[in-house]
């Protein structure tokens, strides 16, 4: 691994939720860098930390102290209106919960991110279909939601999150709510993704799928309890 910036810069992340004046305490001082073009699953048992700490990561939540750099800019404390602007600049989402809008199809579905971007339908319809495309499903682009399986809304909701070219591709519990063949059908494309050059952070409880990545971050109580890279096989 060269010594460059890394994509995701975490210091002393700490994050607490109040109920009242009871603080409960999640996140108690997590540091991490990822770097670009890795490949890392955060693990961790139900109450570690690890979708508070997915959910700082796509800037969906801000820390209560400590600092996020995320691609050279600090986005600890950003404001909501910039912080929208990053995450659909800078993140693609895949969740277990394809979150398709039933009455679109495929590719409108997968365009939905340009609309916000200003894009002209035409161009929007031509990178829908280029990214579709990557992910081996342009041939049910006119396809809704309840006409698709599970692995091929999954595919969908994958080429949404690359459609604006991201820099970080954050995937929660992405193989879910899908049968074995599927989920690996799944997590070879998240594999192809990230041999192409995106930075991909999966999440999961699922040793099996975690192996697919090449550094694996436990986490347990709110802090980082083992960090590992894999040995990679060279294709």
């Amino acid at each position: 691994m060269t010594s460059t910036t890394p994509i995701i810069h975490l210091e002393r992340i700490e994050k607490s939720y109040f109920m009242g004046k009871q603080a409960l305490q999640v996140l108690k001082g997590v540091s991490l860098d990822i770097q670009k073009n890795e490949y890392v699953a955060l693990m961790g048992p139900s109450g570690s930390g690890k979708s508070t700490l997915m959910n700082i990561l796509g800037c969906l939540d801000t820390p209560t102290s400590g600092r996020y750099i995320l691609n050279g800019q600090d986005v600890s404390k950003m404001p909501d209106d910039n912080l929208a602007d990053v995450r659909n600049l800078e993140i693609g989402f895949v969740f277990q919960q394809f979150h398709l809008l039933p009455r679109l199809t495929a590719a409108e579905n997968v365009a939905l991110p340009l609309v916000y971007a200003g894009i002209s339908r035409k161009e929007r319809h031509e990178r829908a279909l280029a990214v579709l495309e990557q992910v081996n499903l342009a041939d049910r682009s006119h396809h809704k939601p309840n006409e698709l399986s599970g692995g091929q809304a999954q595919r969908v909701a994958i080429a949404r999150a690359l459609i604006n070219k991201p820099s970080l591709i954050l995937a929660d519990e992405p193989t879910g709510n899908l049968d074995t063949k599927t989920s690996i059908e799944i997590m070879d494309i998240f594999s192809n993704i990230q041999a192409a050059g995106n930075t991909v952070v999966l999440v999961t409880h699922e040793e099996d799928i975690a192996n697919y990545a090449h550094r694996i971050v436990r986490l347990r109580d709110g802090i980082i309890e083992s960090d590992r890279r894999r040995a990679v096989e060279s294709v």
